[in-house]
């Protein structure tokens, strides 16, 4: 049952969104409603999952398949490029990579940015702030991508492993620029 403060978060769009599920990236006000979410959708056996017929994509309820759903429609469409999206505000925010809008300045430094989330997550190279903590270690991070990078360290899942010295990476984009010391090509070479 969803108490007053609830709604009152859900109607703050403005309202810092700094809890973040690891598995999906959804934002959350608090700490609890991601806890609640993830007990919710990535809890379920297999078999209680709904697929969507156009791309077969799987949702635990039918309402996320229904939101989903939408996106195949041609209700929210981008004129420039065809891409479909839930809702207005996403197609709004969308519409910015073409025009190259971006409304919201960093009052530090004054670099614009086309969404409020981007915003906030350049905000956090000067404030410091690292919101994201592994729940192994306590390493913080301030951006959740690098989170989930880092998660996957204690998961074991370093697969990409060097041939010339055994090394190993959880992105093959790391082996590959490790590749380079090898190879002694180093595109980003310092001539002073």
């Amino acid at each position: 049952m969803k108490t007053e403060a609830d709604i009152t978060d859900h109607q703050r769009d403005d309202k810092p969104r700094k809890f973040e599920c690891t598995l999906c990236n959804r934002q959350f006000t608090r700490k609890e409603h991601v806890n609640r979410h993830r007990r919710s959708i990535h809890n379920h056996s297999e078999d209680n999952w709904y697929s969507c017929p156009q791309c077969e994509k799987r949702y635990h309820t039918e309402s996320y398949l229904m939101k989903h759903i939408a996106i195949h429609s041609t209700k929210f469409k981008c004129s420039e490029c065809g891409k479909c999206f839930r809702d207005n505000t996403e197609l709004i925010t969308h519409k910015r990579s073409h025009s190259g809008e971006k409304p919201f300045e960093c009052s530090v430094c004054g670099k614009r940015f086309a969404t409020t989330s981007n915003l906030v997550k350049h905000s956090r190279l000067h404030s410091g702030e690292k919101p994201y903590k592994c729940f192994v270690c306590d390493k913080a991070f301030s951006q959740s991508g690098s989170l989930n990078s880092h998660i996957k360290v204690h998961m074991g899942a370093q697969q990409y492993k060097c041939s010339e010295c055994d090394k190993t990476f959880i992105h093959s984009s790391n082996l590959k620029s490790h590749m380079r010391v090898h190879m002694h090509d180093e595109p980003h070479y310092c001539s002073v």
